[in-house]
């Protein structure tokens, strides 16, 4: 079969051929199923990790997550930018009535139907995406919010023609370019690893011929690392925390009660009350203007603007967390939540009225207005010391 996003290779007496698509194409869907058809391979790799191939053949699988698991176990970021992505892919494939991640199914059925075995050859999305999330910096992280609503926008105006050109670029750094900026930070961590990964995989496939159906973009770096050793273990790791996030926290709180407590011995009192006042007033403030902004209930904001004074000088409590828990008490997600996220997700308004999404929203939106606040607290209760000193 001549067509150019196929490509045929040799490694150890096995033939690997890579068939590049792109994740939403209908062309592209079609392509993965004719080569399997002809080709009759012992094994075909999808590039799809075990929770991303469960989340396609059971569609329902939004209605057995426990929100209120999600937010102590403090993966509300990860869970949100899943589901943003997963937006950005949904809207583009409903623009052209198919289904997003129709090329993988197909691909799977088809693999099932000649008898090859089926490989599930990337590495899991959780933690792709906590690795890069730890490899963001702290400004970086303020950002990414913002820009991902913002990609909710993108693909108003994109044609059947652009959609084959992703086939030059991974879906997930498309999706990251929509931010505004393509973070080039993520970009080994997003791409390049998982370029080593699926080439470990693919090469490493039980039997003498395998395809592989791929985002067109990993084909450079999968054709480059084949044959190359990848440390798989490195690659596969979740980073701890660094030096600095683990005890900046702590230093921080700690600066910040010595300055109370120095206060009072300077002033008797006056100093260090004027000080816990202003602090207080002001974490407590944008706390509660962040849920208010964000339309939560009101015992809701009145929990953020009460806990965000302790949680911004405490580094295992944040004010986002203790909001979204209340919210998801408060306003329990329905089951209809549940079944109307996968549609949900491909709007603004969809976004904003559906329970799950709201409460992931107002975790992190509430983070984000105390960490303001924080950072303009600061400066006055400095003042205030230094005024005394």
């Amino acid at each position: 079969m001549d067509n150019p996003n196929i490509h045929r290779l040799t490694y150890e007496g096995k033939e690997l051929i890579l068939v590049g698509v792109a994740h939403v194409s209908r062309e592209s869907a079609e392509l993965a199923e004719a080569v399997i058809a002809a080709e009759r391979p012992d094994a075909v790799c999808v590039e799809l990790c075990k929770s991303r191939y469960e989340a396609i053949k059971q569609r329902d699988k939004w209605q057995e997550m426990n929100i209120v698991k999600v937010i102590r176990e403090k993966r509300t970021s990860v869970l949100l930018f899943q589901l943003l992505l997963a937006s950005f892919q949904k809207k583009i494939a409903e623009k052209f009535g198919i289904t997003p991640g129709e090329e993988m199914i197909r691909a799977v059925a088809k693999a099932e139907e000649v008898g090859a075995e089926v490989v599930l050859a990337d590495r899991e999305i959780r933690v792709t995406l906590l690795r890069a999330w730890r490899k963001m910096g702290f400004w970086t992280k303020i950002r990414v919010l913002p820009e991902m609503i913002v990609s909710l926008f993108y693909t108003e105006d994109i044609t059947e023609e652009e959609i084959e050109k992703l086939k030059q670029q991974d879906v997930l750094e498309v999706a990251l370019q929509t931010f505004g900026e393509k973070l080039p930070s993520l970009k080994t961590t997003l791409i390049d690893e998982r370029d080593e990964y699926l080439s470990h995989t693919i090469s490493h496939a039980d039997g003498k011929k395998i395809v592989a159906i791929i985002g067109a973009g990993h084909i450079p770096g999968i054709k480059t690392h084949i044959g190359h050793f990848v440390d798989m273990d490195a690659i596969n790791q979740i980073p701890p925390p660094g030096l600095w996030t683990r005890y900046a926290g702590w230093g921080f709180s700690a600066v910040i009660v010595l300055m109370f407590i120095a206060g009072f011995f300077y002033s008797g009192g006056k100093t260090s009350v004027d000080m816990i006042i202003m602090w207080s007033a002001i974490t407590a403030a944008c706390a509660g203007v962040g849920a208010l902004i964000m339309l939560a209930h009101p015992l809701t904001i009145l929990a953020s603007a009460l806990s965000a004074p302790i949680a911004t000088i405490h580094p295992l409590i944040a004010t986002g967390w203790i909001a979204g828990l209340v919210e998801a008490t408060l306003r329990k997600p329905q089951v209809r939540d549940f079944l109307a996220l996968k549609d949900d997700i491909s709007s603004v308004r969809g976004f904003f009225r559906n329970k799950i999404t709201r409460l992931l929203l107002l975790v992190a939106f509430v983070n984000l207005t105390t960490s303001v606040g924080t950072l303009v607290a600061i400066p006055v209760v400095m003042k205030y010391f230094f005024a005394k000193v």
